[in-house]
């Protein structure tokens, strides 16, 4: 299905499309708004083929108005991160090399003087709505077509451009569409940030695509999504496990009336999802002690949408991320390209219509990322547990080397967390001319009472002598980005900096 079919899909929908701060919107009136954002683009043109239109609006009907109306337009949607200061705006900008670009009224002021430096046409989503629906013909739209680009986290370096077609898309949503078994009488709870893939495709795009309806509720409140979670109209919630951390914590201060009432109306949804980052296994046990509801874990990245996944109707295991999605086929792979065996630390790689076309304007990491015979090299490392695939970290970044080993550090910080005295960490690799790297964390929790020897104890009665940190920091808060992840980087920093 392109998108030119899954607008003609919203045509047969009644219902409601959207739920904001401003009130319930169908999908007749985001076809209609849709349409003047896409008639505003055009001007007097047929066709923005494929000009990038970078637009900075928050999440709701106007965020789904404007990224369809630039779909519908021809060109190609460039979604901006709300809360990016001005360098990290104006990158975006100059690396997408947009034409134009489309704000809300209130945020206008983040935007103004940067695009007005480089002579860009800035469009208010307030103008638009205010212009009268004259119907205009829009340009077909084929499914080979440029359609987004998403920018990459930047953990390992200045953020790339992620380029999808709209067949890409459209395959990355139907995937989950089948697997998750997704209806036009689902709602779901939206509070994700709208310029990373997890809430463009998996919550947005997966909600619109089969008629159903998705809710907003503005700035991320704890007590506000648990009133919705308790309010029984939902049927699906995903967030990430940072948002479940928050939301456990909401939890234990509530009072004993508002705990039941929480967690019956949690139990009712028919899936709950967490992913963008590794879930704590206590996270996953608490939260089901707290809703009765099992996460359901999966793995996905910008470049190829989601990729693996725990079944809807089966058992989900901690720790892990399942089993390929629909039409998605995956391999893990020695550094030679041959496949290993399950039991054998292999790089996943992927292959499908809902792998990526190109970094934009970078040929090089483009041809790189790919092997020959076309599969994506995705740089994590997993093994295959009973058909379930364990992913033990990112080659550059989770994955160490100590001493002639490689060492997980997801699989060091799931056993550190364990820890009576520490509430979170951070595990990375510190370079060392005797040892190639050191094992080094950084925890959040009781500096009085944590000293480095100690733990060494502790870890190695867990996890091998050479998984034990030899570096140690006690901090506040861990460095994330908007997804919630970790910034290894960062993290690494604290130590090299000394």
């Amino acid at each position: 299905m392109t998108q030119l079919q899954l607008f003609e899909a919203a045509h047969n929908r009644n219902g409601t499309a959207i739920v904001d701060a401003t009130g319930e919107h169908g999908y007749t009136e985001l076809l209609d708004a849709s349409a003047r954002v896409a008639a505003q683009l055009l001007g007097d043109k047929d066709d923005l083929a494929e000009a990038r239109v970078a637009f900075l609006v928050s999440p709701g009907f106007e965020y789904a108005a404007t990224q369809w109306g630039i779909w519908r337009a021809g060109g190609v949607a460039v979604p901006l991160g709300l809360n990016h200061p001005p360098p990290e705006l104006a990158y975006a900008l100059d690396d997408a090399d947009v034409a134009a670009v489309f704000v809300e009224a209130q945020l206008q002021e983040r935007i103004a003087e940067i695009a007005a430096q480089r002579a860009l046409p800035v469009y208010s989503t307030v103008e638009v709505a205010a212009t009268p629906s004259t119907p205009r013909s829009l340009p077909d739209l084929d499914s080979n077509r440029r359609a987004m680009i998403l920018y990459t986290s930047g953990s390992t370096g200045r953020p790339k451009g992620v380029v999808t077609t709209h067949a890409q898309i459209q395959a990355q949503i139907d995937a989950l569409v089948e697997a998750w078994e997704w209806s036009a009488d689902d709602r779901i709870l939206h509070v994700l940030p709208l310029h990373h893939i997890h809430g463009v495709i998996n919550v947005l795009g997966c909600a619109l695509r089969v008629g159903a309806v998705c809710q907003f509720i503005g700035d991320f409140e704890a007590r506000q999504v648990w009133r919705c979670l308790a309010s029984r109209e939902l049927t699906l919630f995903m967030a990430v496990p940072t948002i479940y951390a928050k939301l456990i914590a909401a939890f234990n201060e509530a009072t004993r009336e508002e705990q039941a009432a929480w967690s019956a109306g949690a139990r009712q949804l028919r899936l709950m999802v967490s992913g963008s980052a590794a879930l704590p296994v206590p996270t996953l046990e608490t939260w089901e002690q707290i809703t009765g509801q099992r996460l359901l874990e999966r793995y996905g990245m910008t470049e190829i949408g989601m990729g693996l996944s725990n079944p809807l109707r089966g058992e989900r295991r901690p720790g892990h991320v399942g089993e390929p999605l629909p039409n998605v086929e995956i391999r893990r792979a020695n550094d030679r390209g041959e496949s290993v065996d399950d039991d054998t630390p292999g790089e996943i790689e992927v292959r499908g219509p809902n792998v990526f076309l190109e970094y934009w304007r970078r040929d090089d990491e483009t041809r790189s990322a790919f092997r020959d015979d076309g599969w994506f090299r995705t740089g994590d490392v997993a093994v295959v547990d009973e058909g379930s695939y364990r992913i033990l970290g990112r080659n550059s970044v989770d994955i160490i080397k100590t001493g002639g080993y490689k060492v997980s550090a997801l699989e060091i910080e799931d056993v550190l967390r364990t820890h009576p005295l520490i509430d979170d960490c951070a595990v990375v690799g510190v370079p060392d001319d005797e040892w190639g790297e050191r094992v080094a964390v950084c925890v959040v929790g009781n500096s009085v009472d944590l000293n480095l020897d100690d733990l060494r104890d502790w870890a190695k009665q867990r996890l091998a002598s050479y998984k034990a940190p030899t570096l140690l920091q006690v901090c506040d808060e861990l460095p994330r980005n908007a997804m919630g992840k970790v910034q290894k980087p960062t993290v690494r920093e604290r130590f090299t900096s000394k």
